[in-house]
């Protein structure tokens, strides 16, 4: 390994993925406390927003997943190098990202699901909703822990591949995307349980899938092809991260202002039409915007370096911990729900977010000094 990186968590990955996980809890506060959560599928017109507030509390979160799916390649191919090196075997390492993916799966369609479920039953509301639950007799909820899952499954099996490799497979990913997903006319054709969960996302019989697998484990990939150029030049990497995210942000402008192939929907006039983006599953423009804005505040907390330890510490304990963090503020958000059966104004749910920081914050501090101190085989390192 050149370039002199160090197996050792790295800030700037850690801090912005506690900015994901602080920008998700405003739209997780929208759904349990506001009753209001738009979903942007690729069948359906995309939702419309009264104002610019309204469609900012959604715009916000939009990075999220990207984010999430991104730093989780990367990081991947971080642990898978450090663990090398503490002389854990290939099959070693594969089965522990087997068996740390299925346990995303589960958690989520037997644990995290009970939450979505809890938040819908406490509402004596209309809810406003596209999202989990929210048509027919659902049962199994297939959302962005279980394509977190299946991504870590089949990329554990990409350890090896090279960073062009890599990449290629995520860029091939992304345009077989914009290429196989059926037209908004088809919205009502039957789709198989598999179509659902590879690609196509909707309800099929008593499964409901928002996060395909195909979209999403592209973008894992590219964060593996990230996190092998990582290992051989950390200065060069985060160098060209931020001008890449740049290059990213221009060619969303212009796919975006042309209007067609990387859409699935074409933009309506204005400044909220010309953002507001496909998500389900994620179109090319969407991808493009999304990753890179994750790539430039990335670079900027690179740049920032130790002095995030000093301002940035509240995102670098989120980002250490953030399935813990997940699944706690899920539950929390449903009990929370019981107290505002008939939602609430859009504006009052900052203070509950910031609420459910601060309440959030001791608890993933403590976490993550446990987790710290057990054994790089213990239970709890899935975690």
């Amino acid at each position: 390994m050149s370039g002199g990186m160090k197996q050792e968590r790295l800030l700037s990955l850690d801090a912005l993925r506690g900015l994901i996980m602080v920008l998700m809890v405003v739209d997780h506060a929208s759904y349990f406390i506001a009753r209001v959560h738009p979903a942007e599928y690729w069948g359906r017109p995309l939702p419309q927003y009264a104002d610019a507030f309204s469609f900012l509390t959604r715009f916000i979160s939009h990075p999220c997943a990207p984010g999430f799916f991104f730093l989780m390649g990367t990081g991947m191919i971080l642990f898978a190098a450090s663990r090398r090196e503490s002389g854990w075997s290939e099959r070693k390492i594969v089965r522990f990202f087997l068996v740390r993916g299925l346990l995303l799966i589960g958690i989520e369609l037997f644990f995290v699901n009970i939450a979505w479920l809890l938040g819908i039953i406490s509402s004596k509301s209309e809810f406003q909703s596209m999202g989990p639950g929210g048509g027919g007799d659902v049962r199994l909820v297939f959302l962005v822990l279980s394509a977190l899952g299946f991504s870590m499954i089949f990329s554990s099996l990409l350890l090896r591949a090279g960073p062009l490799i890599l990449i290629s497979l995520g860029a091939a990913a992304t345009l077989l995307t914009q290429l196989l997903i059926p037209g908004p006319e088809n919205v009502d054709v039957f789709y198989s349980a598999w179509q659902r969960l590879i690609l196509i996302p909707g309800q099929t019989g008593v499964m409901s899938v928002m996060y395909s697998i195909l979209p999403w484990l592209g973008i894992c990939c590219l964060g593996m092809g990230f996190g092998k150029f990582l290992l051989k030049d950390r200065r060069k990497v985060f160098h060209y991260a931020f001008s890449t995210g740049l290059v990213f942000v221009a060619l969303f402008i212009v796919l975006r202002s042309l209007g067609g192939f990387g859409n699935i929907h074409i933009p309506e006039a204005g400044w909220i039409g010309f953002l507001n983006l496909n998500k389900y599953p994620p179109s090319l423009s969407f991808v493009l915007l999304m990753l890179g804005l994750n790539l430039l505040i990335l670079a900027v907390f690179e740049k920032l370096g130790t002095g995030l330890k000093k301002w940035g510490k509240p995102l670098l304990i989120f980002g250490s911990t953030a399935f813990f963090f997940y699944v706690l503020h899920m539950y929390l958000f449903a009990a929370l729900s019981f107290a505002f059966p008939y939602g609430t104004n859009l504006p009052l749910i900052y203070p509950v977010w910031l609420l459910m920081l601060f309440f959030l914050y001791p608890l993933c501090l403590w976490y993550g000094r446990f987790k710290r101190r057990t054994q790089p085989e213990s239970i709890w390192r899935f975690f």
